[in-house]
């Protein structure tokens, strides 16, 4: 059956919605009267799809007759979402959406200044007849009014301002000026009983801008209208997402001593609208779609510069001449002849529906429509909403749609279906069965020294072969009818493996004692003056094992998963499964039995130390290891004798530097004597010619000093060099 749908969209007013301040409700006398012929109808909710990612999905079907309106409310925070995403249908070949219309959010300020009379900042009844000067009016004026008629009709001139006496005093009075039949008359704002303007225009805007300030009063809700044109009664169909609370689940687990455990799955769904759901077909989808909110309900407005004309002189006509056609000229022209036949392409045989290639882009978004859909097999209302996802996935691109079990997965996504029609009254909450199966299990005991340092816990390792995917949330763990603990679980696939635990096994008790360790170095290499050695680190870690209780016990043991710091097992027997944070070894413990396990982990650590002219205690060291080969010894030993010459050299030179420095000091002392000493003195002769003999033997250890100081820079470059270029 082919339909007549909408998506509503942020371009809604190229598809002819009304999105006026209330346009709908302000369209004057002839659009009220028009809209008044199309009766309204009720669209009932019949699907409920809820999501755990803060949204529902909310779908409305029923029967229209001809021009119908359907008025909706919802909250201003929906109107949001409402308009991103509502699908509308009419599944009638002569049937169509002709508009939506909403409430807008029109500043109130900015919708009154558009009528014309503006009621913004609680004009007075002056200020009021100020702003229509020029126009015709009819007043009925007091008949306490000295000097005036009952009635008078006119044209405003304007409001004055005058003095008048009262009393022994003067107050000011407003003055309305008129301009009448026969002549100006002034009659005061207090004398006039009723004022009517002879315009019918300005009767209807003072009238829509008073219905805009009433409707100011309640903006927490905000009408919807869909009005649906064609003939005959049919089927139609809304559909929208908006923001829900999440549903969440919770569980029951049965064990007992023989029979499989039994799981009980249930979901909590809340109505938090003010409609009561009655009857409605309920899917719960447990995946994480991308939501977000955007803001397409406030009118938005950008500032414009303004630009005055430029203002020329006529100029004459100019011609020009034809010329040659450009590769761009040809292109545009290609590509504005291909943007029309495309055009063309796209118009179906009535003009309203786009056709199945036009629309392919929207295919993905169909194929998961249609899923959304899904109901059980033997649901009787299975075939109604089979066709209409086939019908819309046909419409948007494919004609292939997934059939959905209760509980089936929707690509990424996994949805329950409830197999009877759910009843929830507003603001109600309610608990809905969505799992009840046995599993396969194993009754385990885990023990985890950063969980609990003595005792392990009891536990249960599931299969999920309940055929469903389970989402996250608490679950009761009961052994027969003792309540045994409460536990939590994250998402489980279909037939995936998982741990729970409960309760504390006191029953058992575990001791962990690590041991000394061992560091062993276990190579050593040199690569031009870089030597490397590897130390072997070994750790053990014994955990000893009592079981205290009557019954045997299943033991997990988790040791922590310490790969990323380059540990291995070695002597060890291998875990039986591992995740990124441990290592679980499983071990049999009968009752009353005592057992010791040991894990023993080693990993190679490498250290690199550059050889250098201050490296001669770490050369020692690296020769007395037996791990060094011959060949690199032998290189290390030359190095030292190399070593030995250079510091040779710089002993000598060392010396004739202090040698200096001691002459230098005592020929400082010889000079002060001299100049205290007379020359006829005999000492002062003595003086002279010691201090010429160390002038010659300045000279000499001068000399030596130059030809030390070059020797020791080269013995120094030769064992720097060799320690660079040693390699083994």
């Amino acid at each position: 059956m082919a339909s007549k749908w909408l998506l509503v969209a942020p371009v809604a007013g190229a598809l002819g919605v009304v999105a006026g301040a209330g346009a709908d409700k302000f369209l004057g006398a002839a659009g009220e009267a028009k809209q008044d012929l199309k009766p309204t109808t009720t669209l009932p909710l019949t699907r409920v799809v809820l999501f755990n990612s803060g949204v529902g999905y909310f779908s409305r079907s029923g029967e229209v007759d001809g021009e119908a309106r359907v008025d909706l409310t919802f909250p201003e925070s929906d109107i949001n979402d409402l308009l991103k995403s509502m699908v509308l249908e009419d599944f009638s070949k002569t049937g169509r959406i002709s508009a939506v219309s909403y409430d807008s959010r029109e500043p109130i300020a900015r919708t009154l200044s558009s009528f014309a009379i503006n009621l913004n900042g609680n004009p007075t009844f002056a200020g009021i007849v100020s702003q229509m000067r020029g126009e015709r009016i009819e007043v009925a004026i007091s008949a306490t009014a000295a000097n005036q008629p009952g009635k008078l009709t006119g044209t405003i001139v304007g409001v004055e301002h005058q003095r008048v006496p009262a009393g022994a005093q003067t107050v000011e009075v407003e003055v309305l000026n008129m301009w009448c039949a026969e002549g100006v008359r002034a009659v005061k704002m207090t004398d006039i009983q009723s004022l009517r303007f002879s315009n019918p225009i300005i009767e209807s805007e003072f009238r829509r801008a008073l219905e805009v300030l009433a409707l100011s009063h309640d903006s927490q809700k905000k009408a919807v209208q869909l009005h649906f044109a064609g003939e005959g009664k049919r089927k139609v169909q809304v559909g929208y997402v908006i923001e829900a609370p999440i549903w969440k689940t919770s569980y029951r687990l049965l064990m007992a001593e023989k029979d499989k455990p039994y799981l009980q799955g249930w979901a909590m769904v809340e109505n938090p609208t003010d409609e009561d759901w009655n009857g409605v077909k309920m899917a719960l989808v447990s995946g994480r779609p991308i939501s977000f909110k955007m803001d397409l309900y406030n009118p938005l407005y950008i500032n414009r510069p303004t630009v005055e004309p430029e203002v020329f002189a006529s100029l004459r006509p100019v011609t020009y001449r034809g010329g040659f056609g450009t590769d761009t000229e040809l292109a545009l022209q290609n590509q504005s002849e291909a943007v029309e036949e495309k055009q063309k392409a796209l118009k179906d045989t009535d003009g309203t529906r786009l056709r199945a290639g036009a629309a392919q882009g929207f295919a993905p978004q169909a194929r998961e429509f249609g899923r959304g859909f899904g109901v059980k097999p033997n649901d009787p209302n299975a075939e109604f909403a089979k066709r209409n996802a086939a019908e819309l996935a046909q419409r948007m691109g494919t004609g292939s749609v997934g059939n959905a079990a209760t509980a089936g997965a929707l690509g990424d996504f996994y949805q329950y279906t409830i197999d009877h029609p759910v009843t929830l009254p507003r603001q109600k909450s309610a608990l809905l069965p969505i799992v009840g199966k046995d599993i396969e299990g194993t009754r385990v005991s885990i023990y985890n020294a950063n969980v609990q340092a003595k005792h392990p816990l009891l536990g249960l390792r599931f299969k999920n072969t309940s055929g469903a995917h389970l989402n996250q949330g608490p679950i009761t763990v009961f052994e027969g009818s003792v309540y045994a603990g409460d536990t939590r679980v994250l998402d489980v696939q279909p037939n995936e493996e998982r741990l729970l635990s409960y309760a504390i096994d006191l029953g058992t008790e575990v001791d962990p004692k690590a041991g000394a360790g061992t560091q062993k170095i276990t190579s050593i290499k040199a690569v031009r003056g870089i030597v490397t050695t590897v130390t072997k680190v070994t750790e053990e870690t014994t955990y000893k094992v009592v079981n205290r209780s009557q019954t045997d016990r299943t033991l997990l043991l988790e040791h922590p998963n310490r790969t990323t710091q380059q540990f291995k097992f070695v002597d060890t027997p291998k875990p039986v499964e591992d995740t990124p944070e441990v290592f679980r070894f499983q071990h049999a413990i009968k009752a009353g039995e005592t057992k010791s396990f040991t894990v023993k982990e080693e990993k190679d650590v490498s250290q690199t130390v550059s050889l250098t002219n201050g490296a001669e205690n770490q050369i020692r060291y690296f020769i007395s290891l037996s791990e060094a080969s011959p060949a690199l010894k032998q290189k290390l030993n030359d190095a030292l004798k190399i070593k030995g010459e250079w510091d040779v050299t710089l002993r000598e030179l060392n010396q004739v530097s202090a040698d200096l420095q001691r002459l230098s000091i005592d020929q400082d002392r010889i000079r002060k004597n001299l100049r205290e000493t007379p020359k006829e003195a005999e000492v002062y002769a003595t003086y002279l010619k010691k201090l010429s003999d160390q002038e010659k033997e300045i000279d000499t250890l001068t000399a030596k000093q130059k030809t030390l100081m070059v020797d020791e820079f080269s013995a120094r470059k030769k064992y720097e060099y060799y320690l660079a270029n040693i390699s083994e």
